[in-house]
């Protein structure tokens, strides 16, 4: 029986429904445009695509939308003949109301740029075919973590002139009264969460423990990755350069006692203006507000994440591993003592919360990955007993609150000492998911992996997180079909949707434009951040700008390309390191 529960909403944002207060009210009294969606503006063609393009290898869909039945399919090059492909009859997407058919061009395998035309309707944006076709967006996908830095100067360069920031949050962070402690402590790093400028121990987690998963089983997509970065100079990939700076941040939020605090943030959001000016102060270490202080979630999260780093780090530093192995052990140790401490807000503080009611699959998560990198039975006689409460489930992938399937795929990944009927299980249990969730994809009117109830707050990192479930069930099973349907998550990511919009900024011919993030609010440049990923369409939740919507905008729909939004259009780290664990692993699966 799964365990595995869907909580719908990051509770921070409910603050500014409740309270109406700052920027963002007043935003959204008399600002409002109904052109911030380009459908209104006519700028979306009928025949949405890949805005980035296709693979050779992979196969190449396409959706047409209307009514029409009529017309002929047909792709060419700038130069030779025109080629007919499949159009299909046409359906109505349940979750869109949009009658689609799709168009199956799978057969163009040679790399170039290609024009894809019906009769009845027009024609879609150019089709770009390449094997590198994804080495751009996951550049800047990654890169993004950069521009989320706290506690430096942060400049894109010049490639982005205009993209900086001064150094940000230097007096992280004083101890709140719900912390156990009195003064400060030096908690500097790590990096902005989302769309405000708090830092979150629990989002850091599932963030950082997919980074380093995504390295681990991709190194030589990362291995050769140049980001740009103050670091890029040393012997270290870059990526594993950006990690540690998150790494560090969450090393100062452990107490002595080898518990972990919360989250660091104020007590209020701040304004929409760039970090360093920051209004949002003071920053404060922030508690359970009872003994022992400390969360039991945000320690098991801490002490899965410091473990896998000390397998990702040791052949760069050595010392650093042995600190970040030692600082899980106290972690887990601590977690022992205090299985299930869970947090809530204390009084008066209205910043994003992250609560979760049982921490058991926190443990598991931990108790695994201390196993796989150490081998010592204590720790798998843990995670095998704990692995037996949790399935691999069809419904909802991994997330910030249930990070089960994190430990159950590490328990499965350990190369000695595992017990092989709880390993054999979790695989086969993966696969049979994984199978559902692709023939519900290529299904869905969209081919998209969603349910109807996963339109939820982030939505768009829902569809990234199948997309990693899909990778690691053909990391299992090598059947072709759980690639395929990764890559069809990632189309809808990156055009081939509703909107004709590609989720990332500065990716696509038509990249949202307006998300909830302050920086991108607050900076004088005409354009947002790149490499962010937008939240999505929302119907469990409501915001100024979700309000306008009709009543009666299906669940697929339910989205607006506005900086009020932050329902629908807000960044946050986890979906980001999602879209990077899928960018990789789409295009190079490792032996």
């Amino acid at each position: 029986m799964s365990h595995m529960q869907w909580i719908p909403l990051r509770t921070s944002r409910w603050w500014y429904v409740a309270t109406g207060v700052g920027a963002v009210a007043a935003l959204a009294i008399g600002t409002w445009r109904v052109t911030a969606s380009p459908e209104a503006q006519g700028a979306v063609p009928p025949i949405r695509v890949n805005q980035v393009g296709y693979l050779p290898d992979a196969p190449k869909v396409a959706i047409a939308v209307g009514a029409s039945t009529g017309g002929t399919a047909r792709v060419q090059r700038e130069t030779g003949p025109a080629i007919d492909v499949p159009l299909s009859a046409p359906t109505t997407d349940p979750q869109t109301g949009d009658v689609v058919r799709s168009i199956d061009f799978t057969r163009i395998t040679t790399p170039g740029t290609y024009v894809l035309s019906v009769d009845a309707l027009g024609q879609a944006d150019s089709i770009h075919i390449a094997a590198d076709v994804y080495k751009r967006p996951l550049y800047l996908a990654v890169r993004s973590f950069y521009g989320q830095r706290c506690g430096t100067a942060v400049d894109l360069g010049s490639e982005f002139p205009g993209y900086r920031y001064a150094a940000c949050h230097l007096d992280d962070g004083q101890f709140h009264a719900s912390s156990g402690k009195t003064g400060s402590r030096a908690a500097p790093k790590g990096w902005h969460d989302a769309g405000d400028y708090g830092k979150y121990v629990v989002n850091s987690g599932i963030t950082t423990g997919e980074l380093i998963w995504a390295w681990e089983w991709y190194p030589s997509v990362f291995a050769k990755l140049r980001l740009d970065i103050p670091e890029s100079a040393n012997d270290t990939p870059d990526l594993l350069d950006e990690i540690r700076w998150n790494l560090e941040w969450m090393m100062a939020m452990q107490d002595e006692d080898g518990g972990v605090w919360h989250k660091l943030t104020s007590e209020r959001f701040g304004s929409f203006v760039l970090p360093n000016v920051d209004d949002g102060r003071p920053r404060y270490v922030i508690g359970t507000g009872s003994a022992p202080y400390k969360s039991t979630c945000a320690s098991g999260d801490f002490a899965a994440v410091l473990a896998a780093a000390a397998r990702a780090y040791r052949p760069y530093d050595r010392e650093f591993a042995n600190r970040t192995l030692a600082a899980a052990r106290r972690a887990w140790t601590w977690t022992e003592q205090n299985p299930n401490v869970i947090f809530r807000n204390p009084a008066g503080v209205q910043t994003g919360e992250y609560g979760d009611a049982d921490c058991t699959d926190e443990r598991l998560w931990a108790a695994a990955e201390l196993f796989r990198t150490t081998g010592e039975p204590a720790f798998e006689a843990v995670a095998r007993t704990l692995a037996s409460k949790f399935s691999v489930g069809t419904e909802a992938p991994q997330a910030w609150p249930q990070v089960a399937n994190l430990g159950l795929w590490s328990y499965a990944l350990a190369t000695t000492g595992a017990d092989g009927e709880t390993q054999r299980r979790i695989r086969e249990e993966t696969v049979a998911a994984a199978r559902t969730i692709a023939d519900r994809t290529r299904r869905s009117g969209w081919r998209h992996s969603l349910t109807t109830k996963n339109f939820v707050w982030g939505s768009n990192g829902v569809v990234a997180d199948y997309g990693v479930l899909l990778l690691v069930a053909s990391r299992f099973s090598r059947e072709p079909v759980f690639r395929e349907a990764a890559l069809d998550n990632l189309h809808y990511l990156l055009g081939r949707n509703t909107f004709g919009l590609s989720w990332v900024t500065g990716v696509g011919v038509r990249p949202f434009q307006h998300p909830h993030h302050r920086p991108s609010g607050g900076d004088q440049n005409g354009a947002p951040w790149p490499g962010l990923l937008s939240g999505g369409p929302n119907a469990s939740s409501r915001d100024p700008g979700l309000d306008r919507l009709p009543k009666d905008v299906p669940p697929g729909r339910r989205y607006i390309d506005h900086q009020d939004s932050y329902a629908s259009n807000e960044n946050a780290i986890n979906w980001n390191a999602a879209l990077v664990f899928l960018l990789a692993g789409v295009q190079l699966e490792e032996k």
